[in-house]
């Protein structure tokens, strides 16, 4: 019988359990994948925690990759045997299979391993919506990355320098900092000893950056808006740090007549079209060797409560794959 991670309550990584779970079986236009490889992002301890409430009893994990055991009717394009992978609006891939919607599914390209694409499909087309469409990096830009040495951070810093953008990473320690720079950051700057705005300040000649993504939300949010330019584009985009309280619009205006958005990837991907577009970016950037997706640490899916530990720790390098 196959096993899964589910969670009864909201807590701490305790919470999670490995449960026998009924054989699935795929209906109209579905397909049931033998996943081997999955994801492991912050999202899932905001929703094992219940930041992100969620009806209860429920699993955990948006990406996944492996193999197309069985199709349901209707099903198009996609064939037992196929290498897929996937992200998904709703939690459930740490599992030993799941049932996903065939047109949220993509081919995983020869090539790429399925530890890979698992690795980056929610990672990767966070970055590829941030760079290409939240706020269309350009040839000169300065960007400023937080947790540039996580696993967005990774991606995002080397597929900006790929654009032609001065990255500015922002990190939590010393050997984060070597990361980061090694991994498409012009410049680190270690969160906690570093004065963020001044710094920025003084690495574009007082001008400020054009965007800022921040997955840290609460922690840096001020001292991200200030290290803008005017006109700038703030990016809040994760909240390891806690939500960001309520913010008057007129601290945009004092600051430069800023732009905030707060973006969520399947906003992003709910076309098909989009996904399409988004995934071949995606693993074109990587098949060139543009990007380097690095899966820092591996876990297997029995120990996902370690691996949430292990993350809001901070002790994580690069993505984090849970192996079923």
């Amino acid at each position: 019988m196959p096993h899964s991670i589910r969670i009864h309550a909201h807590g701490g990584p305790e919470v999670l359990q490995w449960e026998a779970v009924e054989p699935s079986v795929p209906g109209r236009g579905e397909v049931l994948i033998r996943q081997t490889a999955i994801g492991l992002n912050f999202i899932d301890v905001y929703e094992r925690t219940g930041l992100y409430p969620g009806a209860l009893p429920t699993g955990l994990g948006r990406e996944g990759a492996g193999v197309v055991e069985a199709v349901g009717p209707k099903v198009r394009g996609v064939a037992v045997g196929d290498r897929v992978a996937y992200v998904s609006a709703q939690p459930g891939s740490y599992a030993q299979e799941r049932v996903m919607p065939a047109d949220r599914v993509v081919r995983i390209p020869d090539g790429v391993s399925d530890r890979l694409a698992a690795a980056a499909m929610l990672k990767g087309l966070t970055a590829q919506f941030l760079l290409r469409r939240t706020y269309k990096v350009r040839k000169g830009d300065t960007v400023v990355v937080h947790a540039a040495a996580g696993g967005v951070g990774l991606i995002a810093s080397q597929w900006a320098r790929e654009l032609g953008a001065s990255v500015i990473g922002v990190v939590g320690s010393d050997a984060k900092a070597a990361v980061a720079r090694e991994h498409g950051c012009h410049h680190a700057l270690v969160l906690g000893r570093d004065d963020l705005a001044a710094r920025v300040r003084e690495l574009t000649g007082g001008a400020g950056a054009h965007v800022v993504y921040d997955s840290v939300g609460k922690d840096t949010f001020f001292a991200s808006l200030d290290c803008l330019r005017p006109l700038g584009t703030m990016v809040t985009y994760g909240n390891a740090s806690g939500p960001v309280p309520p913010v008057a619009p007129l601290e945009l205006a004092r600051r430069g007549s800023l732009f905030l958005t707060r973006p969520i990837l399947f906003h992003y991907i709910a076309r098909r079209a989009d996904l399409d577009r988004a995934a071949r970016e995606l693993f074109d950037v990587i098949g060139r060797g543009a990007v380097r997706i690095e899966i820092g640490q591996t876990y297997a899916l029995q120990d996902a409560a370690q691996a949430h530990r292990d993350l809001e720790a901070r002790r994580t390098i690069g993505s984090t794959v849970l192996i079923p």
